[in-house]
């Protein structure tokens, strides 16, 4: 069987092995949503969700 050129073949194999070690990493882009201060829910959707009738318990600022 004949040899591969050195020069040649060790240029190839290190040019696969680098390509193959770059496609390996995984890059995330963007913004995480969990550093945010989450606004408080609004009287009537917490009203909704819970299904009672009066949203007063809900509005922490109404005291009647």
């Amino acid at each position: 069987m004949k040899m591969f050129k050195t020069p040649r073949f060790t240029a190839t194999l290190l040019a696969a092995v680098f390509s193959l070690s770059l496609s390996n990493c995984a890059v995330s882009v963007g913004t995480s949503h969990n550093t945010a201060k989450a606004k408080p829910l609004p009287p009537g959707q917490a009203k909704k969700i819970t299904g009672q009738k009066s949203a007063k318990n809900y509005a922490p600022g109404h005291n009647k």
